[in-house]
C-alpha cells in the first residue's frame, strides 16, 4: 500500500477525539424521537376533546407521523449519506423542533395533523444519520459496545419513558407541553451536534435514486397504512385488501429497480448479507410483540386497575430499568466475548418468559407479584438484545453505506412498531368480542355486566400476549440462526479492507 493511501487509511481509522461528548448530543436526540412515538399517546384524550377532533380521525395523529416517519426513513438515510450526516442531523433537529412548537401552538385539527407529519419527516431525517454518525464515529470495538450499549438502552426503553413523561404532562400541564418538550430537546442536541461532531469521511457523492425514493415511500406508506387501517376496519376491508397489494408490489418493484440502478437508493448488498439480514427481520419482530405489549399495559392498567397517567408511567419503570441494565451491563459487557447470536437469541426467550407470565394476568392479579417481574424479565431480555442488534446493523458496512443500513434499523422497528399495534389489537378485540358473547347472557345486573365486560377485556390482552410471546420465540430462532458473526474482536481481527467510493481503503466497521 502506498504511503499516501495508507495515511488516508490511517486518518479514516483515527478516532474521533470529541466522539463521547457527541454520543451524548446523539443520545439526547435519539431519545427525543422515541418518547414522541408514545409521549402523545396519553395526550390524545385531551387533545381531542380540546380540538374536537371525530374519532374517526383521532387515529391520524398517531398515523400521520408514523406514515411520514416510516415511508421516508430509506430516503432519510440516503440524504445522510449524500448530503452528509451532521448536516442531515442538525437539519433534522431544528425540523423537529419547529414542527414540535406548530402542534403544541395547533389551533384546529388540520394544524395539529400538519405538525404531526412534519415531525415525522424531519424524524426520518435524524434518527438514521444519528446512528450512521455512531457507526462511523466508534470502531473500537470495546468503546463501540459502550456506545451501542447507551444508544440500545435509549432505543428500547425511551418509548416507556414516554409514557411517564406524557403522564405528566397531561395530568400536570397541558398536551400541549407534550410537542413543546421536544424543542429543548431538539435545541440542545443540534447546537451541540453542531460544535461538537465533526463530519466522518465516507461519504456517497453518487446521483440520487429518484424511482427508488418514489417506489419505496409510497410502498412504506401503503404498508403502514394498511396495518393501521386493518385495525379500525377490518383485515377483509377492501381498502386494506389493496394497500397491501400496492405495497407488495410497489416493494417488489424497488427491489427490482435497486438491483439494476447504478447508484441505488438501497444497495441490495445491504440487507442481502445474512447477519444485517437477521438483525432487521427479528428486530423487526421483536417489536412487533413489544409495541403491542405496551398498549394493552397501558389499557390494562388505566381502565382495569383504576391508574391514573403518572401511576400508569411509573408502572413501566422496571422494564426500562431492567431494559438499561440489559444494555449497558449484560449486553455490554459480554459483546465483545460472545458472538451476537448468544446475546440476541437468549435476550429474546428471556423476553418472551417476561410475556409469558402476562398471559396470566386477572382482573384482580397483583403488580408486585405478576407485573413486576415480567417487567423486569421483558427489559432485561430485550435491552441484551437491542445492544448487539444495534451494533450489528453496521457490520461491515462501507461507510457511504451507514446512513442506508441505520435507516434498514429504524424502518424495521417502526414497521414492526405499526404492524404490532393493529395486529395484537386486532387479535385482543376479537377475543374479547367472543368473550362478551358467551358470558353476557349470564350477568343480569349492571355490575355484572361491567364486571363481564372488563374480564373480557383482560381475556383479549391475553389471548394477544400470548401471540407476542410466539412472535418472539421466532425472532430468537432468526437470531440463532440466520446470525454467525463471532465476537467484535474476532470480526475486528480478520476484518478486510473495503474501497470507498474515492478509492480510498479503510477498514470495515466491525461490529
Amino acid at each position: 500500500m502506498s504511503e499516501t493511501v495508507q495515511a488516508a487509511a490511517d486518518k479514516a481509522q483515527a478516532p474521533d477525539p470529541n466522539r463521547w461528548k457527541a454520543l451524548t448530543f446523539i443520545a439526547l436526540a435519539q431519545l427525543m424521537v422515541v418518547l414522541d412515538a408514545t409521549i402523545v399517546n396519553i395526550a390524545l384524550p385531551s387533545a381531542q376533546q380540546d380540538l374536537g377532533i371525530s374519532d374517526g380521525n383521532r387515529q391520524w395523529v398517531i398515523t400521520a407521523y408514523a406514515l411520514a416517519f416510516g415511508g421516508l426513513l430509506l430516503f432519510g438515510g440516503r440524504i445522510a449519506d449524500i448530503w452528509g450526516r451532521k448536516r442531515t442531523f442538525v437539519t433534522g433537529l431544528i425540523g423537529f423542533a419547529g414542527a414540535s412548537a406548530l402542534g403544541g401552538a395547533a389551533t384546529n385539527e388540520a394544524m395539529l395533523l400538519g405538525s404531526r407529519a412534519l415531525q415525522g419527516a424531519f424524524g426520518a431525517l435524524l434518527a438514521p444519520a444519528a446512528l450512521s454518525l455512531l457507526a462511523v464515529m466508534f470502531t473500537d470495538s470495546k468503546e463501540r459496545a459502550k456506545a451501542f450499549g447507551i444508544y440500545g438502552a435509549i432505543a428500547g426503553g425511551g418509548g416507556a419513558v414516554g409514557l411517564i413523561l406524557g403522564g405528566f404532562l397531561t395530568e400536570y400541564l397541558d398536551w400541549r407541553w407534550t410537542f413543546f418538550v421536544n424543542i429543548p430537546f431538539a435545541v440542545v442536541a443540534a447546537a451541540g451536534a453542531y460544535f461538537v461532531i465533526r463530519e466522518p469521511a465516507g461519504r456517497n457523492r453518487s446521483p440520487l435514486d429518484i424511482p427508488g425514493v418514489v417506489l419505496s415511500t409510497v410502498g412504506l406508506v401503503s404498508l403502514v397504512y394498511g396495518f393501521t387501517r386493518a385495525e379500525s376496519e377490518g383485515w377483509g376491508d377492501s381498502m386494506t385488501i389493496g394497500l397491501f397489494v400496492a405495497s407488495a408490489v410497489l416493494l417488489a418493484a424497488f427491489v427490482l429497480v435497486e438491483s439494476k440502478v447504478k447508484a441505488p437508493l438501497l444497495p441490495l448488498r445491504v440487507i442481502t448479507e445474512r447477519n444485517r439480514g437477521g438483525v432487521y427481520l427479528s428486530l423487526g419482530l421483536a417489536i412487533i410483540a413489544m409495541f403491542g405489549l405496551f398498549l394493552f399495559l397501558t389499557y390494562y392498567l388505566q381502565i382495569v386497575k383504576g391508574y391514573s397517567p403518572v401511576k400508569t408511567g411509573f408502572a413501566f419503570l422496571p422494564m426500562i430499568a431492567g431494559m438499561i441494565a440489559g444494555s449497558t451491563q449484560i449486553g455490554a459487557r459480554l459483546m465483545n466475548r460472545l458472538p451476537a447470536r448468544l446475546l440476541m437469541g437468549p435476550g429474546f426467550l428471556v423476553a418472551a418468559a417476561g410475556m409469558l407470565l402476562l398471559t396470566q394476568m386477572e382482573i384482580g392479579s397483583s403488580y408486585a407479584a405478576l407485573l413486576l417481574p415480567a417487567m423486569l424479565l421483558l427489559g432485561l431480555g430485550m435491552g441484551t438484545a437491542f445492544m448487539p442488534a444495534m451494533s450489528l446493523a453496521t457490520l461491515g458496512v462501507e461507510p457511504r453505506d451507514s446512513g442506508v443500513a441505520s435507516a434498514m434499523v429504524n424502518t424495521s422497528q417502526q414497521v414492526g412498531g405499526a404492524i404490532g399495534t393493529a395486529l395484537l389489537n386486532t387479535i385482543a378485540a376479537s377475543a374479547t368480542t367472543a368473550y362478551v358473547k358467551d358470558h353476557i347472557a349470564g350477568a343480569t345486573t349492571q355490575p355484572q355486566q361491567q364486571l363481564v365486560q372488563l374480564q373480557a377485556q383482560v381475556h383479549g390482552y391475553t389471548n394477544a400476549i400470548w401471540f407476542a410471546v410466539g412472535i418472539l420465540v421466532v425472532a430468537a430462532g432468526i437470531a440463532f440462526t440466520f446470525i454467525n458473526a463471532g465476537s467484535p474482536d474476532a470480526t475486528a481481527a480478520a476484518g478486510s479492507l473495503e474501497g470507498t467510493e474515492d478509492d480510498v481503503k479503510v477498514p470495515v466497521i466491525a461490529h
